[in-house]
């Protein structure tokens, strides 16, 4: 323990990263009046390693634990998958499955991707001329792609490495600057790291070349040049009818006019990007910013999907979106259970698993409007959240399934009510026992 005096009042504790996990929570504990329970039930680090939890990030005091499910169903590309998903609200894994299954009469979901590029910016300022020192840092291209290249000549060799080299002219607040964007193939990786390595290798002979001023350099995660495109046409019998399909194209419709409706809209293609995301420990938080600045590319914050009613009266999806994921690197190869999940999912490269990635959004895409159109989103997504208040409440085995019977039965889906229900159950029970004796 580091020689110090801790307050409880304050915040400022110095020399807290230096300590170890128990030292730390015990810290914490004693700052916001922990119970016994309370520090158990941080301590429990599931089936993460705290020496490796304690290496992940800092300050590491305990750990969480999200449910692991698989998703069921799933044809992309003419092969069967097994979808591995993390996520915390009832409804969306089960609505992914079952919307998968109805896919499969007309094939399943069929994907394509770019290239896996990324790109490095680097923000060079103080710049008088700013489209003559443009036009100089072209004619310098392949002399900065080399400086580039040298920084990784391991993923040069695996086919990819630095490929591109872009120059804009950007009017700003604080006056134009020019921005070199350095396009990187990053192979089988997310990449960030590869990529701000390689702008800043790159910066210090753009200031000598330009006698400008460097400031940023860093990876975008507006990962346009880095796109998954997947496709779906589904039976119009398989939905109920012509009837639904119309409704579906209607409830787009609405979405691809108005941000209220496309930002809820696009909330639901994530629910299946970032669950898959998460059960395979990449940057989501990358992903998600990804999705939506590309969602409003052209100046209007619109839709990722599209859906339209084909010649047959079927409904036909598309989406598109960037997907930077990777397969090596990182948390992916620290956490046991991404390596599981990846082997879950049998797949061999990044671009594969993007694309099972966009598949699944689609889907769930595809899920939550049909739900919107004909029973409403809430019946299924309250049933499945009715056996969590259940389980809150302290109903266990069979009783968990009674309360949620009266719940639905009364329509009063809420924690008070569970635990009514429940202390009426173990009253009854209890008599019961008594009465026995």
């Amino acid at each position: 323990m580091l020689n110090f005096k801790y307050t409880m009042e304050t915040s400022r504790i110095p020399g807290f990263y230096k300590l170890s996990v128990v030292e730390r929570l015990k810290i914490i504990a004693e700052y916001a009046s922990l119970t016994n329970e309370e520090v158990e039930a941080l301590s429990n680090f599931g089936n993460l390693d705290v020496e490796v939890a304690d290496r992940m990030i800092e300050n590491v005091i305990g750990g969480i634990t999200y449910p692991f499910a698989v998703a069921v169903n799933f044809l992309i590309n003419n092969r069967d998958y097994i979808v591995p998903m993390v996520i915390e609200e009832p409804s969306v894994v089960a609505a992914a499955s079952n919307a998968a299954r109805i896919t499969r009469s007309r094939g399943g979901v069929q994907t394509s991707s770019t290239d896996p590029l990324m790109i490095g910016q680097i923000q060079l300022v103080n710049i008088k001329d700013p489209w003559s020192k443009r036009a100089l840092i072209l004619e310098h291209k392949y002399e900065l792609l080399k400086i580039a290249n040298e920084q990784d000549p391991i993923l040069v060799g695996l086919g990819g490495g630095a490929k591109d080299l872009e120059v804009r002219v950007l009017d700003t607040l604080r006056g134009p600057m020019v921005i070199i964007h350095l396009i990187v193939d990053v192979r089988d990786a997310m990449g960030a790291n590869t990529v701000n390595t390689m702008v800043e290798a790159i910066a210090p002979y753009i200031e000598e070349l330009t006698n400008g001023k460097v400031y940023l350099r860093i990876i975008s995660n507006l990962a346009d040049k880095r796109i998954v495109r997947a496709r779906v046409v589904v039976d119009k019998m398989e939905l109920g009818g012509e009837d639904i399909v119309d409704r579906i194209v209607s409830a787009w419709a609405f979405a691809a006019a108005d941000p209220y409706r496309a930002a809820t809209h696009n909330k639901g293609i994530m629910n299946g990007i970032i669950a898959v995301a998460l059960a395979t420990a990449q940057d989501h938080r990358a992903i998600e910013a990804g999705a939506h600045a590309y969602a409003a590319r052209n100046g209007k914050y619109t839709t990722l999907t599209t859906w339209e009613k084909n010649e047959n009266g079927d409904l036909v999806g598309v989406l598109e979106v960037p997907i930077p994921v990777g397969i090596v690197g990182g948390a992916i190869k620290t956490h046991p259970i991404a390596r599981i999940a990846l082997k879950i999912l049998k797949v061999k490269t990044a671009r594969e698993l993007g694309e099972i990635m966009g598949a699944v959004g689609l889907i769930q895409n595809l899920a939550a409007l049909r739900a919107l159109v004909t029973e409403g989103i809430q019946k299924g997504h309250m049933k499945l959240h009715a056996r969590n208040l259940a389980i809150m409440a302290g109903a266990k085995g069979e009783m968990i399934d009674r309360v949620v019977e009266v719940m639905i039965k009364e329509g009063k889906i809420r924690f008070d009510k569970a635990k009514e229900i429940v202390g009426k159950l173990v009253e009854y029970k209890n008599s019961l026992y008594s009465s026995s004796e």
